[in-house]
């Protein structure tokens, strides 16, 4: 069976077989091998690749590692859990946004405390013209599942939708800007998903409770662990069901 995540890994780093082979020193068709029927390479070059393609190890090979292992690194991609959003500190969310120079991704149904920040704006902009890949996906207003989730937080049917729209409002500049694009969706959320680079805040969502007041993770991706991958991954089915704002 063809290994479907590393083939696209590889491509959309603009890297081919022969790149690939020349870096490890292997055979170009090794490399062809290892995507097309999805032979698993030795450790080594697992690394390699991983680290040319910004991916875990585990999100490429599934099944090269000992479950009890992937458990283990999984464990240490946890930096530390906050017990609810406003208890992360101020410090933590500039380093992260100061800090990342290849992918800004966040995953909200409204995000409106990101709209405190007035210089938000510029920073995106400045990134994304340096290079950075930035997604931002909030809720559509008008979706079902947005007022489900509002009424759930207990602020009534329509709060959250006016929030996102609000933000949508907010982040509207940015939207003609290349390298930053901006979708809607109409998922049932279960995190709320903010990834800069290798580290990441996941915002658990708790029924009763608004996202302000319930857990955040602080993730730190590892070659071995898919922890972090999971999330990547729940990132990018969102992303493939989104669709651009009706501005």
């Amino acid at each position: 069976m063809p290994n479907e995540r590393l083939g696209d890994a590889l491509l959309r780093n603009g890297l081919t077989p022969d790149h690939v082979a020349k870096a490890l020193s292997v055979d170009r068709k090794t490399v062809e091998r290892w995507i097309t029927t999805g032979r698993t390479p030795y450790k080594r070059h697992r690394h390699a690749i991983a680290a040319m393609v910004r991916e875990t190890e585990t999100y490429l090979w599934p099944d090269a590692m000992p479950p009890e292992r992937v458990a283990e690194i999984g464990e240490s991609e946890v930096i530390r859990v906050y017990p609810h959003r406003h208890a992360v500190p101020r410090e933590l969310w500039t380093r992260l946004f100061d800090e990342a120079t290849q992918a800004i991704e966040i995953l909200v149904f409204s995000g409106i405390f990101l709209t405190d920040d007035q210089s938000l704006l510029k920073q995106l902009r400045v990134k994304a013209e340096a290079g950075a890949s930035i997604r931002l996906m909030f809720g559509d207003p008008t979706s079902a599942e947005i007022a489900r989730r509002s009424e759930s937080e207990g602020i009534g049917r329509n709060t959250l939708g006016a929030k996102a729209r609000n933000s949508l409002a907010f982040f509207r500049p940015l939207a003609e800007v290349d390298g930053i694009q901006v979708r809607c969706h109409g998922t049932t959320l279960y995190n709320s998903i903010y990834r800069f680079d290798a580290e990441m805040l996941v915002n658990t969502h708790v029924y009763g409770f608004m996202a302000g007041h319930a857990p955040v993770m602080h993730l730190r991706q590892l070659s071995g662990g898919n922890m972090f991958g999971t999330y990547t991954e729940s990132f990018e089915t969102v992303w493939n069901l989104a669709k651009k704002p009706k501005w």
